[in-house]
């Protein structure tokens, strides 16, 4: 296997390092509706290096370029992004001079990618392994035999299960962590000189994320292959990268060896991410009545034939957190369909105030949809790109409350100053919203209901670890100020501690642990919690060698 996937003892194309940034410039055409369209920039004069085999980390806030500047090493712009400036050197060629055909010789062969969304990324039409072995065909790096050959090692490689037949398998029939290892194996079966990872383990769980890092980590050290591994998560980078690049607001803050980066920042940003602190959330002891009940609750898709919620049982208190964590697949999610009438259950209730609620959302009346809110995981997607800031946090004011004219546009901007953000957003779109601005945006919408409960589902799991502190301290502050209670879905057990009040730990559908967050994070622990807890990246360079090494000596004493 070593012999398959080993890079052959050549010389260089080139000499000199393999990617050569320099002075990169990058802009954005944006069409805001009713005026006239407009250039912005995104990355502004951005420089760097990668030599052979080495792995650069770009990490920032949302916004700030790094996803840009990695598709860039491939002379590409989505979204109606433009390289307008800079030299981009690949082996000592600048790839923009090559022309579109240059470009396609390029991609697949010289450099890959590997998308953060692998669901998204693979043709649910193909079987995995006619995807795998696509571009070293298209590009001649072999015969058919011989490309088959290298993907079986890859998977061995990247310890997929049963890896000489599951590339028979079609996307939908392997797991979210399997299909991101095979992405992995697709984009180095082509024996690339360098592969662009973006965001490769943001959506996934913790006890996954290990797993994929590991594998990922261990074949760009057997292969020889150069990376830029782009993440918001400086405890994963750390594990992985030779070099940090830190960026933000499309520039670049600083940029040194991973050591250097973690240990002894230089700039006061930079300084801000390695430091960022858990909040301290004192627990609040349950209430004798909880306002919602989920009671012996099973839920099931296609007909009742697959069951993907078990008797479960959890409350939920006046102004108080239950946060319910587990892997991907656990219930999660499951659980806040069936509270919202989305995916009815087969069996058990659900009430509130003391009354039951109707299984089916279209059962329900408005002020059962006005006490019931949600705010979403991607803020992107659960607004309106076309309407303003004012708009989309007043709809809820006139759909609940009838509130119109002047009455609603000062609400409006109270709930703005609310989230931090002020009256000056009103009359933004959320093209012109950072991140972080835009989920604070959601949190507003959700609160101009006025609802008893906000079911918040993985809402920081996509933002940078500073943005991620700055939401979960002002869902706390509105929280005592407005005494509404959260349903907290996350796969992040730093964020469960800093905001949960109770937690309920699910697997497989099941709770499998459930009380007070003191009482669920002292130990003894189940077998599954304690995964859950020891799979939690740490700002620790050689952590992830040393996780490994613990799972594997546990695994030999079971």
């Amino acid at each position: 296997m070593a012999d398959i996937l080993a890079r052959p003892a050549v010389e260089p194309k080139q000499q000199g390092p393999l990617l050569d940034i320099r002075n990169l410039r990058i802009e954005a055409r944006v069409y805001p509706p009713g005026e006239n369209p407009r250039n912005i920039v995104i990355v502004d004069d951005v420089s760097l290096k990668l030599e052979r085999g080495r792995v650069l980390g770009l990490i920032g806030e949302s916004g700030a370029g790094k996803s840009t500047i990695g598709l860039s090493s491939m002379g590409y712009g989505r979204g109606g992004v433009r390289i307008t400036g800079g030299e981009i050197l690949l082996n000592g060629r600048d790839i923009r001079k090559g022309g579109a055909q240059g470009l396609r010789k390029l991609r697949g062969r010289e450099v890959c990618y590997v998308a953060q969304s692998a669901a998204a990324a693979f043709n649910p039409a193909h079987r995995l392994m006619d995807q795998v072995v696509e571009a070293a065909l298209l590009h001649g790096t072999g015969s058919r035999t011989e490309a088959e050959k290298r993907a079986v090692a890859l998977f061995k490689k990247l310890s997929l299960p049963d890896p000489e037949n599951i590339g028979r398998r079609f996307p939908h029939q392997v797991s979210g962590g399997q299909l991101q290892r095979v992405m992995t194996a697709m984009a180095l079966c082509s024996e690339p000189d360098l592969i662009v990872f973006d965001e490769p383990t943001t959506a996934l769980d913790v006890t996954t994320q290990i797993d994929v890092l590991a594998a990922i980590k261990d074949a760009i050290r057997d292969t020889g292959v150069a990376a830029l591994y782009i993440t918001h998560d400086l405890a994963v980078v750390a594990q992985v990268s030779d070099e940090i690049m830190v960026l933000r607001h499309g520039k670049l803050v600083e940029w040194g060896g991973t050591r250097q980066i973690i240990k002894e920042p230089r700039q006061e940003y930079t300084s801000a991410l390695v430091s960022v602190h858990e909040i301290e959330h004192q627990e609040k002891k349950p209430g004798t009545t909880p306002f919602l009940s989920v009671k012996n609750v099973t839920a099931a898709y296609g007909g009742g034939t697959v069951k993907v919620l078990k008797n479960v049982t959890v409350d939920i208190f006046p102004g108080q957190t239950l946060a319910v964590v587990g892997e991907s697949g656990s219930g999660k999610s499951t659980l806040a369909r069936a509270i919202t009438g989305l995916l009815p259950p087969m069996e058990g209730s659900i009430t509130f105030s003391g009354r039951k609620l109707a299984n089916r959302l279209a059962d329900r009346t408005k002020e059962d949809l006005r006490q019931l809110q949600m705010i979403y995981q991607m803020a992107d997607v659960a607004m309106n790109p076309r309407q303003t800031v004012g708009t989309i946090i007043g709809r809820p004011l006139e759909f609940y409350f009838d509130m119109r004219g002047k009455e609603r546009d000062r609400r409006v901007a109270e709930l703005l100053e609310k989230i931090e953000m002020g009256q000056g957003f009103i009359d933004r779109y959320p093209a012109e919203l950072s991140g972080g601005q835009k989920q604070r945006v959601c949190i507003a919408r959700s609160l101009a209901a006025k609802p008893s409960l906000i079911i918040c589902d993985e809402v920081t799991s996509a933002l940078d670890p500073l943005v991620a502190n700055g939401i979960l301290k002002l869902l706390l502050d509105l929280q005592q100020e407005e005494d509404v209670a959260y349903l907290f879905i996350t796969h992040d057990l730093a964020t469960v501690k800093s905001i949960a009040d109770s937690i309920a730990v699910m697997y497989r559908g099941e709770v499998v642990r459930y009380g007070p967050k003191s009482q669920v994070l002292t130990p003894p622990f189940d077998d599954y919690t304690d995964l859950l807890l020891s799979s939690v990246p740490e700002m620790e360079i050689g952590w992830l060698e040393k996780a490994i090494k613990g799972r594997r000596m546990e695994s030999a004493g079971n």
